[in-house]
């Protein structure tokens, strides 16, 4: 396989997660409440829907710089999902919403067919004039027998699809200024007239382009991050319009002639974990704890989720099967390890520094906990040292640990409007934490919250860092040590 065709399997990878993205979510059949309202990404919606609904849009455009030469050729493609409506029948021919033969169950569904469209011209003649292509997608149908354990019919599966019109468009310019980086255009936009009146979502759904989204390679150019660009071309990057899009670089880090733009935000140079054994629809979720939710489906359940969707079925029998050790590499994995400078001191307000513990990264200008002995920071579980109810810090020189009366002094880092019923409150101190990259945090409850105790028993707090909080110093405030009033 050459490189090229290495970096677009690697981009096609994150662009199958997000073609599927929502598609069918846990417990993965059709009953499920959350399973009501389908596709909610990347949705083109065909003409005359805008009466139905005037959000939901008919197309997508994305904008992007690159550097390239004029005789560089731009290549896109475009892909999609086309909603097939699924029906059962008996052998007779009569309709039926769900039908079992020999134990397995099949439904009447809506499933999707992977669709894609390609368009391709050098930059000279984009230079010269757009180029746009329109694309003819027919309706069709097949019919599925289904047969029992002595091969004798016993009903039929049905899978109909809309015909679907689309349009790509192709524009690009010449940007100003000495560095003369290419402006491409891709556009994306669904032209499909249906014959009946659309009334429901459900109805433009048929007529749809579903969780739409475009690779582009320029071979021998370079796009620039849309992110993160050099400082010369970021007036023109922030000129930009992407509607309905988020253009990353895409495939692996070396790659900079790929451009993935989908309708999800995404970093620069994405990529499906390592850890992950397949697609589970839903990529808010934790794989871990979805595989394990998942497992604990009851045989009904499952039985329901096969016959909703081969998808579905396919990830249940791949968890069903899974290996432990498979299931061990998705409990976690450190992406990389940061060390502090030799030497580094903890810093306690006006104490004296104090040693932090060896490998233990010190966040710069954040008190940390006094006298920590060399263990390995990454694993908590070894370090005895850490306890969050004999832990302490020091703020403005005054010794903050459990039991410590603070102010609430919220806001200096967020917005969030119930910091204003905080401000200025009195709390008391439950805990000091460390996180892993030596952050402090303090839980604390309000002094006068009457759910106190209740909170406190279900190790319900509030968090506050360090400097969101002052200190009382032998009960009174900072301000009202020398009978002063603030």
């Amino acid at each position: 396989m050459s490189m090229a065709a290495e970096h677009l399997e690697h981009a096609r990878q994150v662009a199958d997660a997000i073609l599927y993205e929502g598609y069918l979510l846990y417990p993965y059949h059709q009953a499920a409440q959350k399973n009501q309202i389908r596709f909610q990404f990347g949705v083109l919606m065909p003409r005359g829907y805008a009466a139905v609904d005037p959000n939901e849009a008919g197309s997508c455009q994305t904008e992007c710089l690159l550097e390239c030469a004029d005789d560089a050729e731009v290549r896109v493609l475009v892909r999609f999902l086309h909603l097939q409506r699924r029906t059962v029948a008996t052998a007779a021919g009569e309709p039926r919403d769900h039908l079992v033969v020999d134990g397995t169950e099949y439904t009447a569904f809506d499933e999707a067919a992977e669709r894609e469209q390609q368009i391709a011209a050098t930059v000279a003649e984009l230079l010269a004039g757009d180029k746009r292509a329109e694309f003819h997608i027919t309706a069709g149908q097949t019919t599925q027998d289904l047969t029992d354990a002595a091969d004798g019919l016993a009903g039929r599966m049905i899978r109909q699809w809309t015909a679907l019109d689309g349009l790509i468009s192709l524009h690009a310019e010449r940007a100003a200024g000495p560095y003369r980086a290419l402006r491409l255009r891709v556009n994306v936009e669904n032209i499909t007239t249906p014959a009946t009146e659309l009334r429901s979502r459900d109805d433009g759904l048929r007529h749809a382009l579903i969780a739409a989204h475009s690779l582009t390679r320029v071979p021998g150019g370079k796009f620039l991050s849309m992110t993160d660009p050099p400082e010369w071309a970021a007036a023109e990057v922030a000129a930009c319009q992407n509607t309905g899009t988020w253009p990353v670089l895409a495939g692996p880090a070396e790659c900079a002639d790929l451009l993935l733009s989908a309708p999800v935000i995404l970093y620069d140079h994405p990529e499906v974990a390592a850890e992950s054994a397949g697609n589970l629809f839903d990529a808010t979720e934790i794989d871990e704890i979805l595989t394990l939710r998942t497992l604990t489906l009851t045989d009904a359940e499952k039985r329901q989720a096969r016959a909703t969707d081969s998808r579905a079925a396919e990830l249940l029998d791949r968890l069903d099967d899974m290996p432990a050790e498979m299931l061990d590499r998705m409990h976690g994995a450190i992406r990389y390890l940061r060390s502090a400078p030799a030497g580094a001191a903890a810093f306690q307000g006006d104490q004296e520094p104090v040693p932090l513990a060896e490998g233990r990264p010190q966040a710069e200008g954040r008190p940390q906990a006094a006298g920590r002995p060399s263990v390995p920071w990454w694993d908590p579980g070894s370090d005895a040292s850490v306890s969050p109810e004999t832990d302490h810090i020091f703020i403005n020189g005054v010794r903050v640990a459990r039991g410590s009366r603070v102010v609430m002094q919220p806001g200096s880092r967020r917005a969030d409007a119930q910091d204003l019923f905080l401000t200025g409150r009195e709390a008391i101190v439950e805990a000091v934490l460390f996180d892993v990259d030596s952050q402090v945090h303090l839980a604390v409850t309000p002094a006068d919250d009457p759910a106190a105790d209740l909170n406190r028993s279900h190790g319900r707090f509030l968090y506050f860092a360090p400097d969101e909080v002052v200190p009382l110093r032998n009960g009174t405030r900072p301000w009202q040590q020398k009978g002063g009033e603030r």
